[in-house]
């Protein structure tokens, strides 16, 4: 919709067409119903590509700001919540009414329901042959997204489609989830579902390159662990490597073991961690502890506990999936798009923009930002 009524308003002739029976579907679930419409902190270094310099100049040209005077055009009541996270203060469908007004004001035709069955280009225009006829046009925007959330109507066609006009896909895999405990870790760990603290998370990668920290809640539930430091790290991790949590960032639990040689013992120890974390993963953690090792309460026993409290490694068994996880990382390779218009270098007039490229956000209204960006990129220029 975005990208329509740019293309509409420079007197292009748009049709929108979408597979679903109602357009603007995943805004109205976003932000649990409120649409975290964007993060006025975004930046390129807030996304996942195997460019990273790739979304740069349309996130430049498009800034947060820029879509907060548009969301202000329309009197929409808005409120910031951490971490430059901005809601409506209404629901999420003040947005989607937003993009159809604007999208009528420029002219936009759209039709929902209908099924595109391939896209073509056989000469100088595209034929796009669908449900409800063909037609043909100068210039195809391909804003389908990732696979994430299939019962919204996610699909795999975007990829297709890059792939017919000779388009390589990045791998892609579901990010912004929630990742399962290895069998062993379900039967530590998942008698405490429910309980969440604050963590500071982190994914433990191959490469050599700064890993990204995040400090939010974490969340035991009945699969593995969730809650939103451990989707921000899910969209780093690969299957088979680590994950580290700081179960007590900002604190020295065991600082008071080490001022005396009275009482260093188990009891002592959960005594100092439950008043940092709740008191049943206070005890589950340290049960874990005392039934591996004797303990070794001296100054350096004690030191390695301390830095095992601030290193919580967990390998998980996988994530929850497609069907759980809000975006999904990989997609169109981004060294065969012009970075500024979000064209195909090898097409010209195919167009690309959203989840379905290869730039994936993190958690906090990054992903929507990333959307408006790139669609007023190729709307512009489409």
């Amino acid at each position: 919709m975005m990208c329509a009524f740019e293309a509409g308003r420079r007197a292009r002739r748009v049709l929108l067409l979408d597979h679903g029976e109602k357009v603007g579907r995943k805004i109205l679930i976003s932000g649990g119903g409120r649409c975290n419409f964007t993060n006025l902190g975004a930046k390129a270094e807030n996304f996942l590509s195997a460019n990273p310099h790739f979304a740069k100049s349309a996130l430049a040209r498009f800034t947060p700001q820029d879509f907060l005077a548009l969301v202000q055009k329309h009197g929409i009541k808005y409120h910031e919540k951490t971490l430059g996270q901005l809601f409506c203060d209404g629901n999420a469908r003040e947005i989607v009414t937003m993009l159809e007004k604007e999208c009528a004001e420029a002219g936009v035709e759209t039709r929902c329901g209908v099924s595109v069955l391939s896209v073509k280009k056989p000469d100088a225009e595209f034929v796009v042959e669908t449900s409800v006829g063909t037609f043909l046009c100068a210039s195809v925007v391909i804003a389908t997204g990732g696979l994430s959330i299939p019962k919204m109507g996610a699909t795999g066609f975007g990829y297709e489609v890059a792939k017919h006009f000779g388009h390589s896909i990045v791998d892609t895999r579901p990010a912004l989830v929630g990742l399962t405990f290895s069998p062993e870790d379900r039967e530590a760990w998942c008698e405490i579902a429910g309980i969440s603290t604050e963590v500071v998370g982190s994914a433990v990668l191959t490469q050599k390159k700064p890993v990204p920290k995040f400090r939010e809640a974490l969340l035991v539930t009945h699969r593995g662990v969730s809650g939103p430091a451990v989707l921000q790290v899910s969209s780093y991790w690969k299957p088979g490597g680590h994950v580290h949590f700081d179960l007590a960032p900002g604190h020295n639990v065991f600082a008071r073991l080490l001022a005396t040689t009275a009482g260093r013992d188990w009891n002592a120890a959960f005594a100092a961690l439950r008043n940092v974390i709740p008191t049943r993963m206070a005890e589950r953690w340290i049960r874990q502890r005392a039934n591996t090792s004797a303990g070794d309460w001296t100054n350096a026993g004690i030191q390695k506990l301390e830095a095992e409290l601030h290193a919580w490694t967990l390998t998980p068994a996988g994530t929850d999936g497609y069907e759980k996880a809000e975006v999904t990382v990989g997609g169109v390779n981004t060294d065969e798009l012009d970075a500024r218009t979000l064209e195909s270098k090898r097409t010209p007039g195919l167009y690309f923009i959203g989840e379905v490229v290869d730039v994936t956000g993190w958690l906090g209204g990054y992903n929507f930002q990333w959307a408006w960006a790139s669609a007023v990129a190729a709307g512009s220029a489409a």
